[in-house]
């Protein structure tokens, strides 16, 4: 393996802890060279990632400096001073085999417009627990029967991103993996154009059969060496740089979510962690300078800054394959979309598990390659439409960067979910892959796009009747908001 950070270590713990008897794991890295360290926010999966290592949550959250996350509230994107929160559950229960949200689309058409035009409809943030919570900055692992609405919802973590690969590093040597230190100055290939070996700087050599590319955007393996060409993404989501800054924490409460703000050339992140908030400004060169992009960063914290803010310089998109010959990038090394929806660490572990599922056992088969370069390929390209759907879904026009997302031509596979969901509220659902229909439903609500139409099989209920069980369903998820702990003291309480 090639590189440390967060992908590194990620996969080195991955391998050893759940193929260790299949493959021997030699990380070669160097102290010299800087880790990108400002993905702070998660998925829930990653739950489900360490727990599958035997990871002690407690234990995590406490050497991480972790908080937990309910979602991501966005504010600003559909327009000046709109603001709705994507939260990690599901809005109400099917019912009938009729998905909530086309019952709750039924009652907000039927009711009368107001003198300024807008219904008085509760919004559908109301039948969401984890919206609430976060509504109310209040946290309690949920309990009782998952698909309950008004017990249960998915929870991720915030944490700082330099204290997680270390914890991953200690926890994966404990295991079998070994670390070299070095810098590699040649890449040997083999006879039939894949890799040989790595020589490092001091002339040693690390031999392999299978490399696994966690060099960060250099991409030393797969991009220099195997030359695989890289797909840019930039046409749709030109924000190609951040500026990043951690400050000090505020007095008051810990918000158990990320903050999204849009801002004139792209969009800000609040991170709250216990020591520190992290921010950080991701914006289009095209549109906004470095120096401005730092005035505007440091003009709108909370807090004081604890350092001067870094400048990071990305691009957004992928490699045509991921895996070439006996090379796998991991990481960015493999392909990069921005932090927006805290999908980072996600296709880390996503390609993790992809090899893990197709690891070879003497020699690379295409069969393998193939397998694992499509799914690879399928979350790339759903999170990015998924990206693309906060921008261009926007009535702003108060700035060119604005003026551009909202009329810029966006890819086929966007555009088709969309007019579908104007018509008839339908998310079309896939196999495997990130953000199912709950996320679908809380952004394209969130950004004011409110179908003419929903299935008809939700006008068959009574209208007095569904009216009385959105009530209770709302009341439900109010009265069990309001027992739960706040989420700072719950977090005192968990990791202590």
């Amino acid at each position: 393996m090639l590189g440390g950070g967060t992908a590194g270590w990620m996969t080195a713990a991955a391998l050893v802890g759940l193929i260790g008897s299949a493959c021997t794991v030699e990380l070669v890295e160097s102290a010299e060279i800087g880790v990108v360290g400002v993905g702070e926010a998660t998925l829930p999966h990653l739950r489900g990632f360490l727990k599958t290592l035997g990871i002690i949550e407690a234990e995590f959250m406490a050497a991480t400096h972790a908080t937990y996350k309910l979602g991501i509230e966005f504010r600003d994107f559909a327009n000046v001073g709109d603001r709705y929160v994507h939260p990690f559950g599901t809005f109400g229960r099917p019912f009938e085999g009729v998905d909530f949200h086309h019952y709750w689309l039924r009652r907000h058409h039927s009711l009368p417009a107001s003198p300024v035009g807008q219904k008085p409809s509760f919004p559908i943030g109301e039948y969401c627990l984890g919206v609430m919570a976060a509504e109310h900055r209040r946290f309690a692992h949920p309990q009782g029967d998952a698909d309950d609405p008004t017990t249960s919802y998915g929870y991720a973590y915030q944490f700082d991103a330099t204290r997680f690969a270390p914890f991953m590093r200690a926890w994966a040597q404990m295991r079998g993996a070994r670390r070299t230190e070095g810098i590699v100055t040649t890449v040997e290939r083999n006879d039939v154009g894949g890799v040989a070996a790595l020589v490092l700087a001091d002339g040693r050599r690390t031999e392999g059969d299978l490399f696994i590319d966690c060099s960060g955007f250099r991409s030393l393996l797969l991009g220099e060496t195997m030359t695989e060409p890289w797909e840019d993404w930039s046409q749709w989501l030109p924000c190609d740089r951040a500026v990043a800054v951690a400050s000090a924490s505020p007095d008051g409460p810990i918000e158990p979510f990320t903050q999204a703000t849009a801002m004139p050339a792209g969009w800000r992140w609040r991170i709250p962690l216990r020591h520190r908030v992290g921010n950080g400004y991701v914006y289009a060169s095209g549109f906004l300078d470095d120096e401005g992009a730092r005035d505007a960063l440091l003009a709108a914290l909370d807090t004081p800054p604890l350092a001067e803010p870094r400048l990071l310089r990305f691009s957004a998109g992928r490699r045509r394959r991921s895996w070439v010959g006996n090379v796998v990038a991991i990481g960015l090394a493999s392909g990069f979309l921005e932090p927006l929806e805290s999908t980072s660490i996600h296709l880390v572990q996503m390609a993790i598990t992809h090899l893990i599922e197709r690891f070879p056992e003497r020699v690379v088969e295409a069969i393998d390659r193939d397998g694992f370069n499509a799914a690879v390929d399928a979350d790339y390209d759903r999170i990015r439409d998924f990206l693309i759907l906060h921008y261009h879904a926007t009535a702003r026009n108060d700035s060119p960067f604005w003026n551009h997302m909202r009329t810029m031509t966006i890819p086929d596979s966007l555009a088709d979910r969309i007019a579908l969901w104007r018509r008839s509220a339908h998310v079309p659902r896939y196999g495997f892959g990130l953000f199912l229909e709950p996320s679908w439903v809380a952004v394209l609500l969130g950004q004011n796009i409110v179908p003419e139409g929903w299935d008809q099989r939700a006008d068959l209920p009574d209208g007095a009747a569904l009216d009385r069980a959105l009530d209770t369903l709302r009341r439900s998820i109010h009265d069990r908001v309001a027992v739960m702990p706040d989420h700072a003291a719950y977090l005192q309480r968990a990791t202590a």
